[in-house]
């Protein structure tokens, strides 16, 4: 079987095609074969690192117990660390995409209005519309990303708890979730510079201008590249009354003209992401962090500030050393006022077993109040 483009070619015996469905981005596989319950795992598992996809015909209890048994075999090969922390995270990646790109080898067809011709399929419908909106035909996706579909559809419904506003905020699919609640806490309790106006840079599911709203700032502005991530924030901000306050804009960082506040939360690793919740977590050539630092003082209104949110987990990495962070901030022509902490309450802080323990044990998170020099 053959691919072009997003669309997926194969013979089932006649030609068929499908839309390829990926959120993150990835290509579809070049080889294709049936598959079915009769399939053992080690034949599955075999094929998958081979770069074969197989298109599952059989009951879709059993895909998940066949995804269930690859993931085993994945996870016997052992993980060799590098000889420093920075070694032993970039080999972890790698294996955690090698990880990925062989799970992600079991697909699941889908029909035009998203659902699934097999035995014993979930309704999956609503989910799919929220993560890819209409496509109007077959479509074709690994089962490994539907389940993520389907976990982000139940997220959207129940929402995260978020003390600092004492309400959910609800996630959509390929949006990061405010799971790590440090760092609103430090937005929630840091000394305003004023209240009558705040942007809020990268703003995600809008849970840091909700904060910020619900502190009493008399107008804000939220932006963001994502579409996906604008309507969540519209929608977050819609369900929580804070719309009067709020306003939600698509931009590459800042909006025009200054503001009182101006606040950050950029991902926190410097490296390449691969997929769009890696976005989240990844900014190759620390791209978002360094277009805020150049563009803040131009943005500030007198005595304004500046809240970059920052985990100094790349630091502990070796991948961005602290040296270099206060460089950027001061050929920015910006001084740092102020540096809060908090650690990290998440499990794989305190997993001993987890590669890269020492550099999450040793991790915090901090807001840094800058200033124009």
């Amino acid at each position: 079987m053959t691919t072009a483009d997003d669309i997926l070619h194969w013979n089932d015996p006649e030609p068929r095609e499908a839309a390829w469905l990926s959120a993150g981005g990835h290509p579809p596989p070049r080889r294709v074969a049936a598959a079915d319950d009769r399939m053992p795992a080690d034949q599955a598992y075999r094929l998958a690192c081979e770069g074969t996809a197989l298109l599952w015909h059989g009951d879709f209890q059993n895909a998940r117990l066949l995804l269930q048994a690859m993931a085993r075999r994945v996870d016997r090969r052992p993980f060799k660390p590098g000889a420093t922390l920075t070694q032993t995270f970039h080999l972890y990646r790698q294996a955690q995409l090698q990880r990925a790109r062989v799970l992600g080898m079991l697909l699941v067809p889908l029909d035009a209005g998203f659902g699934i011709p097999l035995r014993r399929a979930p309704d999956v419908r609503l989910a799919c519309q929220e993560a890819y909106g209409d496509i109007g035909r077959d479509a074709v996706v690994s089962l490994r990303e539907l389940q993520g579909v389907i976990g982000a559809h139940e997220w959207r419904k129940k929402g995260v708890p978020v003390a600092a506003l004492d309400a959910r905020i609800h996630p959509h699919h390929g949006v990061f979730s405010p799971i790590r609640g440090e760092y609103v806490e430090l937005v929630a309790k840091a000394t305003l510079p004023g209240q009558d106006t705040a942007f809020d840079i990268g703003t995600g599911t809008g849970v840091l201008a909700a904060v910020l709203a619900r502190r009493g700032v008399r107008r804000i502005v939220a932006t963001d590249t994502d579409a996906h991530a604008l309507a969540c924030a519209r929608e977050n901000i819609d369900r929580l009354g804070l719309a009067d306050r709020v306003r939600i804009e698509a931009a590459d960082l800042f909006p025009a003209g200054r503001a009182q506040l101006i606040v950050c939360n950029p991902p926190w690793v410097p490296g390449p992401a691969h997929s769009s919740l890696d976005r989240a977590v990844f900014d190759p050539d620390s791209r978002m962090l360094r277009g805020f630092l150049a563009g803040l003082a131009e943005h500030l209104a007198p005595r304004g500030e500046g809240w970059l949110i920052l985990s100094d987990l790349a630091e502990h990495l070796g991948l961005r050393p602290r040296s270099e962070l206060l460089a950027l901030v001061e050929n920015a022509g910006l001084r740092v006022i102020d540096r809060i902490e908090t650690r990290p309450r998440h499990p794989k802080a305190q997993d001993g077993n987890d590669p890269l323990h020492a550099a999450r044990a040793a991790e915090t998170t901090a807001l840094w109040r800058l200033a124009a020099r």
